[in-house]
């Protein structure tokens, strides 16, 4: 069966020396210091891991076709399995991503893999921390050249959100935010990435890092159960929509609501960067 949500560095390990199609990716990432998560791959990464870079990989670029708005606008399917193909991805392949910021970024290419109707792919529980701390090997260097595959998108696994969506549906009991964003800049206190601070109206707040024990690692099912039926007071969980700043962070309260049996939810990619483009659409505060 292959690995859809999570996967504990110890059964990574057991995937490789088994010889079973896989290929990992790393997402290491920093929005300060963009360039600081491939020098950091180049410094130690799990053997045969391919680097992803938020920027340039899992986004669209400047000027090229996109899905969504915002500072991180999805690319089209077609132009990610594309650049999925240039790395030998195939689709019979178990795909892992990690990172070694908290899981902050290697859920977009989780989601993202989803999206395009791949399965088998799992976030490393735990990420490079985990790796390391179970005894895992590392590599130096670039990654390997491989030969390119082919790799085509089939029916979207994951609902994507548009802002017209979000804003036809504001207010209504058939839609219900989340925001994965620090409490202070969901209250607009603080906006340090945005033009404009505060919230899209009566979205509720669920920062990703709630998600996470303090090993790093994601919470028991039953625990994400309970905090996320606490916060949604008797809400549908079929009418979630979730979002952060940029459709990054968002995506581990995406996954951990699934891990806690609550379906599969909805992610706004173009997030609070695209709703506070205009400012015809409402924003509140507090």
């Amino acid at each position: 069966m292959p690995y859809s949500l999570l996967i504990s560095a110890p059964e990574l390990q057991s995937l490789l020396d088994s010889g079973t199609p896989c290929m990992v990716f790393d997402c290491s990432f920093d929005l300060a210091d963009p360039a600081s998560g491939a020098q950091q791959f180049l410094l130690g990464h799990i053997p045969g891991a391919v680097y992803a870079h938020l920027d340039e990989h899992l986004s669209a670029p400047a000027h090229g076709e996109r899905v969504s708005g915002g500072r991180h606008p999805l690319p089209t399917r077609e132009a990610f399995a594309a650049w999925l193909a240039q790395q030998g991805f195939v689709a019979g392949m178990q795909a892992v991503v990690y990172d070694r910021n908290g899981s902050a970024f290697c859920g977009r290419l989780w989601w993202m893999l989803q999206w395009l109707g791949h399965e088998a792919v799992a976030v490393l529980d735990g990420g490079m921390q985990a790796w390391t701390q179970a005894g895992g090997a590392l590599e130096q260097g670039p990654q390997a050249t491989r030969t390119p595959g082919v790799f085509q998108p089939s029916a979207a696994l994951r609902p994507l959100a548009t802002t017209a969506q979000v804003l036809q549906s504001l207010g209504t009991a058939g839609q219900t935010i989340i925001d994965a964003r620090a409490p202070a800049r969901y209250r607009g206190e603080v906006e340090p990435l945005d033009p404009v601070a505060g919230h899209i109206p009566g979205a509720l707040n669920r920062p990703f890092t709630d998600n996470f024990g303090p090993d790093g690692r994601f919470k028991a099912p039953a625990q994400l159960r309970t905090e996320f039926l606490a916060l949604l007071d008797g809400r549908d969980p079929a009418t979630v929509v979730h979002h952060c700043g940029s459709g990054v962070t968002a995506n581990p309260n995406v996954l951990a609501m699934e891990l806690a049996g609550l379906g599969r939810a909805a992610l706004y990619a173009g997030s609070w960067s695209e709703w506070c483009s205009d400012p015809q659409r409402p924003v509140e505060r507090g």
